[in-house]
């Protein structure tokens, strides 16, 4: 029983057993067929991503397929790039060369146009002084028509001048170096100059000439004067060439304000001004009014053409007129006539990238970078170069006039500002050309002159209005740094004030002036003992615009210091109660050392007396077989009186004294230059005033010649020479201690602009351009040849 029980409780235990083993098994089942769900999930998952894989694979091969393509696209392309970058490269460089080339070329331009300048202007410098010389018919040999054939020659070559001057015009317009100089222009003025210089012409043609300006128009526009004036001088001669009956006329006024412009400029600019020049000649054919405005292109170029000329004159116009803002254009009908018309803004506005205009207030190196050749400065380049304002425009008939030469401006506003209350109207000029211009333009009743100009020294100035028969009369009032009072007395200054001048100074100089022009009559005092030779000196002097007063004794003449006021005085030397050097220390005692005194003598001098009297004196004459001549030169130089008033006779006697000018006479003067045409032309030139001259055809000659020949005073160096040129040999010359201070006066055909600094920087002592202007080089002579004396 006991068995039974423990095997049923055996058996109970392992059904119970059995039963938790099948539970666990169950359990386990589950588990496995959770698992193996799972694992099918995770095996459909694999599936899935090694699907997604397969489709990524494919993508990514169709991906680097197409990285692929592209790299070889960019391949592709980067050769291409590579080979344009080369082809770039090469097409820089050889823009480069071309540019190089194109420099090069312009250079050669620049440089043959020099070398034509000089090549032409060579030869044209002998035809226009010989020419001149036999015009002036200093002999007296020549007949009425062989003086008017000489005076047609000399008119020739300077029309040749001309034309040289526009070719080299037209290359400093293609070079961008011509400037333009702005100021304020009178229509009037302009105007006025037209019908000065085309009157004559239309008379000799018998052709009608008219100027018509619009009413109500304002006359004044901001430009450039000389330029203007250029392209109206080029289209009216045109019209004159052109014209053989009827009229040219000029009508100015307001362009139509709906009227459009191929300048930008002028489209923006709201007052235009229209210059239209019409004529009744030939006409223009339309296929030819294009080309006339090309360099060298004209409507008839053949070789059977009625008329001449380069064809330049068109093409300048037109250029210069681009500078200026504006621009030309041209109707014409063939045998009816042609008009030009220039449309220019009032006021100046660019119409492109040019040369920089200059500006109204400038400084001394602008002035001397702006400077030109005297040879090719014209009375008519007349500018108003400075901010502060001058009376030029409304200068009237019975006015008193002073030109102010002062490139300081503030200083020259000074001195117009004190002139203005001194009761006179003002000129002014910065530069020695325009100070002479406007002297032989409007011949100002005083001048007021500073040393230290930009453009020229102005001791050559001083010489070239005291050697003019126009201006030796008008007095001429030195105020400079420059302390040289004497030397600018004896060259016949009126008088002479060293920079800084204070107020009073000035006044007292304009009073004076004042006082000296409301005399009738210049006041000379003549001491001579000599009764016959004091009525004959009397005689010669005159007494119309000269009240001179003789004494015979040195006593009566400071008795009559005492009571006036005399502007010059003649004394002789050999006196009863006193020598002359006697009287002269007493009036140098006495204030009266600004008194120019012109010691007239038969005495023989010594070194030491000489000497003396060159310090005291304005001038010394020794009583010789020209001395009357000489005596009534100086007096009219001293006394200030217009040669123009004086007889026929004794106008004569001082055009021909000045053909002996004492300065000038006898001095050995040594010519060094390469064409003999030149050296037979400068030789005849300096011989015409008695000076002696040698010759050399090239610098190393020169030196040689100079080093060989004593007593050589002057030097007059061509630049252009083979072997050794100017520039070479100047700076030789001035290595030899003998010759540190001789003058050397560079000439040269070559006229650029760096000429002159290049001339001086080398040892020159002054530069001349050809084609020569004689009285400039005879000026120079002068003023460096006296300064030994001085």
């Amino acid at each position: 029983m006991l068995n039974t029980i423990e095997a049923n409780t055996r058996t109970e235990d392992l059904l119970l057993q059995s039963q938790s083993l099948a539970g666990e098994l169950q359990s386990q089942q589950d588990e496995l067929k959770k698992t193996n769900e799972q694992l099918e999930q995770q095996a459909r998952s694999l599936r899935e991503s090694e699907d997604l894989l397969k489709s990524q694979q494919e993508e990514l091969r169709q991906t680097n397929e197409e990285l692929q393509d592209k790299a070889a696209l960019l391949a592709r392309q980067k050769a291409e790039v590579e080979a344009k970058n080369r082809e770039v490269e090469e097409a820089r460089w050889e823009m480069e060369e071309k540019a190089e080339q194109l420099a090069l070329t312009s250079k050669y331009k620049s440089e043959f146009l020099a070398n034509m300048s000089h090549e032409l202007r060579t030869p044209l410098n002998s035809m226009l002084i010989l020419s001149r010389q036999l015009a002036e018919n200093g002999e007296d040999n020549l007949s009425t028509k062989q003086v008017q054939f000489a005076e047609t020659i000399h008119s020739s070559g300077s029309d040749l001048l001309s034309l040289i001057n526009d070719i080299l015009d037209l290359s400093k317009i293609e070079s961008g170096m011509m400037g333009i100089e702005l100021s304020d222009v009178s229509i009037d003025s302009v105007t006025d100059q037209l019908e000065r210089s085309f009157h004559q012409l239309a008379q000799d043609k018998n052709i009608g000439f008219f100027i018509e300006l619009a009413e109500n128009f304002n006359p004044l526009v901001i430009t450039d004067d000389k330029r203007l004036q250029q392209i109206l001088m080029n289209l009216l001669s045109n019209a004159f060439k052109f014209t053989e009956q009827g009229n040219v006329s000029l009508k100015i006024g307001s362009a139509c304000k709906d009227e459009k412009y191929a300048l930008e400029s002028l489209n923006r600019t709201k007052d235009v001004i229209a210059f239209s020049v019409s004529d009744t000649g030939i006409g223009i054919p339309p296929e030819k009014q294009r080309i006339i405005f090309e360099a060298f292109q004209q409507a008839d170029g053949t070789t059977s053409r009625k008329y001449g000329g380069t064809g330049l004159g068109l093409s300048i116009s037109r250029e210069i007129a681009r500078l200026l803002g504006g621009e030309i254009r041209v109707t014409s009908v063939p045998g009816e006539g042609s008009t030009f018309t220039l449309f220019l803004p009032r006021e100046y506005e660019a119409a492109r990238a040019v040369a920089p205009p200059i500006a109204r207030r400038r400084s001394a190196q602008q002035m001397e970078a702006a400077w030109t050749p005297a040879a090719a400065f014209s009375t008519e380049t007349i500018l108003l170069e400075a901010e502060t304002s001058d009376d030029r425009m409304n200068i009237e008939e019975g006015d008193r006039v002073v030109l102010v030469v002062e490139d300081d401006l503030k200083f020259a506003k000074i001195l117009i500002d004190l002139a203005h209350e001194k009761d006179f109207k003002c000129l002014l000029a910065t530069t020695g050309n325009v100070a002479l211009a406007l002297a032989q333009k409007y011949t100002p009743a005083v001048i007021t002159l500073d040393i230290r100009l930009p453009d020229r020294d102005g001791w050559t100035i001083l010489d070239r209005l005291k050697h003019d028969p126009s201006t030796r009369h008008i007095p001429v009032h030195i105020i400079s740094v420059e302390s040289e009072r004497r030397r600018a007395l004896r060259r016949g200054a009126f008088n002479h004030l060293v920079k800084p001048v204070t107020n009073g100074d000035l006044e007292k100089t304009f009073d004076r002036i004042s006082e000296f022009l409301s005399r009738d009559a210049r006041e000379l005092l003549l001491v001579e003992d000599d009764d016959v030779q004091r009525m004959s000196l009397v005689e010669l002097i005159g007494n119309g615009d000269v009240h001179t007063t003789a004494v015979g004794t040195g006593e009566e003449a400071l008795d009559r210091l005492k009571q006036q006021k005399f502007d010059c005085m003649v004394l002789d030397l050999k006196l009863p109660d006193m020598t002359g050097f006697q009287l002269i220390e007493q009036l140098q005692s006495n204030n009266h050392a600004e008194l120019p005194i012109i010691v007239y003598t038969g005495k023989e001098l010594t070194r030491k007396e000489e000497m003396y009297l060159r310090r005291v004196a304005a001038s010394v004459i020794i009583k010789e077989a020209d001395s009357p001549e000489r005596l009534l030169a100086e007096t009219a130089l001293f006394l200030h009186r217009i040669e123009a008033n004086l007889p026929e006779p004794k106008r004569k006697m001082i055009e021909q004294l000045n053909r002996r000018d004492p300065v000038l006479a006898d001095r050995r003067v040594l010519v060094v230059d390469d064409d003999v045409r030149n050296i037979f032309a400068l030789t005849s030139a300096l011989e015409s005033y008695n000076m002696k001259v040698v010759h050399a055809e090239n610098g190393q000659n020169g030196i040689d010649l100079l080093k060989a020949t004593p007593g050589i005073d002057a030097v007059l160096m061509d630049i252009m020479m083979p072997e050794m040129n100017g520039y070479e040999a100047i700076s030789a010359i001035r290595t030899m201690d003998n010759f540190k201070n001789l003058p050397i006066i560079a000439l040269t055909a070559k006229a650029m602009k760096a000429d002159r600094d290049h001339c001086l920087k080398v040892g020159a002592s002054d530069y001349i351009s050809k084609p020569l202007d004689i009285d400039q080089l005879f000026s120079l002579l002068r003023v460096w040849l006296s300064r030994e004396e001085e």
